[in-house]
C-alpha cells in the first residue's frame, strides 16, 4: 500500500493569523510539522491557499500544492490537495498543520490500521489525565465499542459516570481525548467529502460526526503521546517551553 500525508495550512486564523509560520525554536511551525512526518510516509505535501505558506514550504526542501481558498474544511482541502498531486495513493494521512509534535510512531500506527481491508477511516485517542482537561469542550471525546471503533465524538464528558463524585471518574473510567489526525482509503475520503452537513455536526460543529451519521466506521488507535497544538500565541509560547524542557 502507498500512503500519502498532506497537511492543510492557511494563513487566515481568527485566533492567530500567520500561524504557519510563526518562528518556534528557530523554524517555521509548519517545517517542524513536515518533518516530523515526512520519513514514515511514501510522500508529504503541505496543501495551502497561501503564496507565503507555499514558497516557504518549496525554501526549506518541502514539498507543497495550492489550494482554492474557498475550502469549508480541512478535509475538503486535502480531497482537492489529493487530486492535484496527480498519483495513486491507496491511504492520505490528514495532518494538522498546527501539531509540531506530532510523532512517527502515531503516523505508522494509524497506517497499521489499514492491513485490515474493512478500515475506511483512523484516528488517534488518548487517555484523559486531569478532570480540568476532560471538562475542557475544545478538547473532543471519543466513545468506542469493544472492537475500538468510535460510537460517537462529543465535547460534553462522555460517558456520564453515575453514583461516583466526578473528582473520581478517571480512577473508574479511561476517557479519551480525540487527536484531530485522520487517515481515509482514497475513495473513503473523495466520498465523505460529497456528503452534506449533518445534523450532529451542526449540533457539536465536529466534521467526523458527518461521517459516522452516514454509516462510516472510524478506528480510534490509542496512543500515550500528548501533542502540542498551537491555535494562540500563548501556545507558541508553552511549545517553546516544552522544547526547552525536552532538552
Amino acid at each position: 500500500m502507498k500512503f500519502i500525508g498532506l497537511i492543510p495550512a492557511r494563513y487566515a486564523s481568527t485566533r492567530f493569523p500567520g500561524k504557519p509560520l510563526a518562528k518556534l525554536a528557530g523554524k517555521p511551525v509548519i517545517q517542524h510539522v513536515y518533518e516530523q512526518v515526512a520519513g514514515a510516509l511514501d510522500a508529504t505535501f503541505v496543501a495551502t491557499d497561501d503564496e507565503r505558506i507555499y514558497q516557504t514550504v518549496l525554501d526549506f526542501g518541502g514539498q507543497a500544492v495550492m489550494t482554492s481558498a474557498n475550502h469549508p474544511s480541512g478535509t475538503d482541502r486535502i480531497a482537492e490537495a489529493l487530486e492535484k498531486v496527480g498519483k495513486e495513493f491507496d491511504v492520505v494521512i490528514n495532518i494538522q498543520g498546527d501539531e509540531p509534535f506530532i510523532q512517527k510512531e502515531q503516523i505508522t500506527s494509524l497506517c497499521r490500521c489499514f492491513e485490515n481491508s474493512h478500515t475506511q477511516i483512523a484516528t488517534l485517542g488518548k487517555p484523559f489525565e486531569t478532570i480540568e482537561a476532560l471538562e475542557n469542550p475544545n478538547s473532543p471525546k471519543i466513545v468506542t465499542d469493544n472492537q475500538g471503533y468510535a460510537l460517537y465524538f462529543s465535547r460534553s464528558v462522555i460517558p456520564f459516570i453515575r453514583n461516583i463524585e466526578k473528582d473520581d471518574w478517571l480512577n473508574h473510567h479511561t476517557f479519551l481525548k480525540h487527536l484531530g489526525i485522520y487517515a481515509y482509503r482514497s475513495h473513503v475520503l473523495k466520498e465523505i467529502t460529497q456528503l452534506p452537513m449533518s445534523s450532529l455536526e451542526r449540533a457539536e460543529s465536529l466534521e467526523q460526526l458527518r461521517w459516522l451519521q452516514n454509516g462510516y466506521k472510524i478506528q480510534v488507535v490509542t496512543t500515550d503521546f500528548e501533542t502540542v497544538g498551537i491555535d494562540t500565541p500563548d501556545d507558541l509560547v508553552r511549545a517553546e517551553a516544552f522544547i526547552r524542557n525536552r532538552q
